[in-house]
């Protein structure tokens, strides 16, 4: 966290597979050990001075039954809404990374608004993050229904397109990744109007619908050449914060990694795409 913040970032995404600390019975209980891994990373996260997104993250579960695993998700997210009720304004709540797969629209909809109703009995004024279906596809922010009398609501979409290129040889797509090796982006007039073209969409939908945006990933998968990742990491940067849209990127020191766990050091050349004062 004091890497993060000595590099001048302002916030830090927390992701959380709560479901694999959880009680697979009836009330659910979050393993008390897990919350207290959780306090600690939040807690080194505040020291610092980060503003902190935490969220539910992977419960692949709930993507492919959701009617079966409702219950067991309203009962992770009134634990953990209660645990941080008297956390600092500094924390906000986001309360599912990309939902997709059996989270249609409609079932979505009204799960998320339901856990945001028990949420705000314990976190009345708390910021808390929602996004649309199909992995928080831009493309879908009409068919997310925010309730009109939140104050407090921030709006999530995630940018990774062209797909091909951020994506190649991501072994998790699948063995068609390994297709788009060598895909690269080098900042074409026709390159940069596909990025402003996807941003105008959010920012036709901000015209309709007056919340914040919170770009919550960005990145381009390290299998990407390194000139590309940078053009490509520079100019949605630039372009998401051009519009007023909060970049978060995607992510520390993994696959996408700015941060090279081996080496220790900062990838220099790509956290410098990311405009930071």
């Amino acid at each position: 966290m004091k890497l993060i913040k000595d590099a001048n970032f302002r916030s830090v995404r927390i992701p959380i597979k709560w479901s694999a600390h959880a009680s697979n019975v009836a009330p659910y209980t979050v393993d008390p050990k897990f919350f207290a891994r959780v306090d600690e990373v939040l807690k080194e996260a505040l020291a610092n001075r980060l503003l902190v997104v935490l969220n539910m993250h992977h419960y692949e579960e709930l993507e492919d039954s959701p009617d079966a695993n409702e219950a067991r998700f309203k009962a992770i997210w009134h634990q953990i809404a209660e645990h941080y009720s008297k956390a600092s304004d500094d924390v906000a709540f986001e309360i599912y990374n990309e939902p997709c797969k059996q989270l249609t629209d409609i079932r979505w909809n009204q799960l998320y608004q339901s856990v945001l109703k028990d949420i705000r009995k314990s976190n009345p004024d708390r910021n808390v993050v929602v996004g649309p279906i199909g992995w928080n596809n831009l493309h879908k922010l009409d068919t997310l229904k925010l309730p009109a009398d939140d104050a407090h609501i921030i709006v999530t979409v995630h940018y990774y397109e062209p797909f091909h290129f951020t994506h190649q040889g991501a072994e998790w797509i699948g063995p068609e990744s390994a297709g788009w090796l060598g895909t690269t982006w080098s900042r074409t007039s026709a390159e940069r109007a596909g990025v402003d073209d996807d941003f105008d969409t959010i920012g036709s939908w901000v015209r309709a619908h007056p919340y914040p945006i919170y770009m919550g990933e960005f990145g381009a998968y390290s299998k990407a050449d390194m000139a590309s990742r940078v053009a490509w990491t520079r100019y949605v940067c630039e372009s998401a914060l051009k519009r007023g849209y909060s970049p978060c990127y995607w992510e520390f020191g993994s696959g996408f990694g700015l941060y090279d766990p081996q080496t220790k050091k900062w990838r220099e050349s790509l956290l410098r795409a990311l405009i930071l004062k």
